[in-house]
């Protein structure tokens, strides 16, 4: 294992091993890498898994030396590409960063800050920026005033769940999370073609409900850049992911006795995936199919109104995108938005 020099450390049990999963992103990597080696508080490793590329992503960080340990993999995908990268890291901490993305300076002090102020906490997260690429548009996910509103006082919150509805729980790029943990959690579902950070965020959740959480923004989240790593599907698909991850995490819920903190999570997530349906008119059939699996998620309100919405498909989505389209007009979003069901 190769350690970069940290004379800020403090002691072992605070280690940290960066994991950057890779594909076709030569162009980028190194910026990836570089706002790690950037941060105020070093890093002790950073594993960049190459994830099966054809472009000059190799070249590019193996020009680090020893700074970065690379590792080469046939192409698994985002899930396998990290799951790689956690099995390799060899420290007790482990944080995240898409290859196509960027941390700030203050990323990782800020966050062990907070896991040594608190040390019954088992994984961190952080407000991010979204950065649109084309429109020049870079916003704070949530306001920093939000974020300390929810927080009460305290550096993490007590549930996720209650974080998550709250739009307060970061993304992939903001994780840092005990490595013991994510093994004891099973690590990401390789076979999920998007939303695996999410089907992980809940089964961690579940068991270990204590996250913290900074309110400044601590990474850049670069949006829509083509060829990325995450290609998100037809609305039809994605109510099928998020179904499956609903479906298995209530399961899990009910054994640990959690299903009153995860049942107003799973509402809201489908919520925000049926909602995006209607913008794409998806099939009647597929939405319905939903409401009726999780019936009593949803109120007797809500399905009656999603049931008259899938009766006139294509006038509920002409609608809609009417609504968005004054929105953006009128300047009435605060934020740049992401697909439902990705905490990336």
């Amino acid at each position: 294992m190769s350690l970069i020099d940290n004379k800020e450390r403090q002691d072992s049990t605070f280690t940290v091993s960066v994991v950057i999963p890779a594909y076709n992103i030569g162009k980028l990597v190194a910026r990836a890498i570089d706002s790690v080696l950037a941060q105020t508080h070093k890093a002790d490793e950073i594993v960049v898994v190459d994830d099966g590329s054809t472009d000059d992503t190799a070249s590019v960080i193996k020009s680090y030396g020893s700074k970065v340990k690379y590792i080469y993999q046939e192409n698994l995908g985002l899930a396998g590409a990290r799951n790689t990268g956690i099995k390799a890291a060899g420290c007790e901490w482990v944080a995240f960063l898409d290859a196509d993305d960027e941390w700030l300076p203050d990323n990782l002090k800020l966050q062990m800050e907070v896991l040594r102020r608190n040390p019954q906490l088992f994984w961190s997260a952080g407000n991010f920026e979204n950065f649109l690429a084309g429109s020049n548009r870079r916003n704070p996910y949530i306001r920093y005033e939000k974020g300390l509103k929810l927080l009460a006082g305290k550096d993490y919150f007590d549930d996720f769940f209650y974080a998550y509805i709250n739009d307060a729980a970061g993304n992939a790029n903001t994780m840092i999370i005990k490595r013991s943990i994510l093994h004891e959690a099973g690590l990401f579902r390789g076979e999920l073609p998007f939303a695996e950070d999410t089907d992980l965020w809940f089964r961690i959740a579940i068991q270990w409900p204590q996250i913290g959480f900074v309110p400044q923004p601590v990474a850049v989240y670069h949006l829509q850049r083509p060829g990325s790593l995450m290609d998100f599907t037809k609305s039809a698909k994605r109510l099928e992911v998020i179904s499956d991850i609903i479906e298995r995490s209530v399961v899990l819920a009910k054994e640990h006795d959690r299903m009153d903190k995860f049942a107003p999570c799973a509402s809201f997530l489908l919520r925000r995936v049926i909602r995006s349906s209607l913008f794409e008119h998806t099939s009647a059939a597929v939405v319905r199919d939903i409401l009726k699996r999780f019936d009593d998620l949803f109120t007797i309100r809500y399905k009656t109104f999603i049931r008259f919405c899938t009766g006139f498909p294509r006038a509920t989505a002409f609608v809609l995108h009417l609504i968005s389209r004054i929105v953006r007009a009128l300047h009435l979003r605060r934020r740049v938005v992401r697909p439902p069901g990705h905490s990336r």
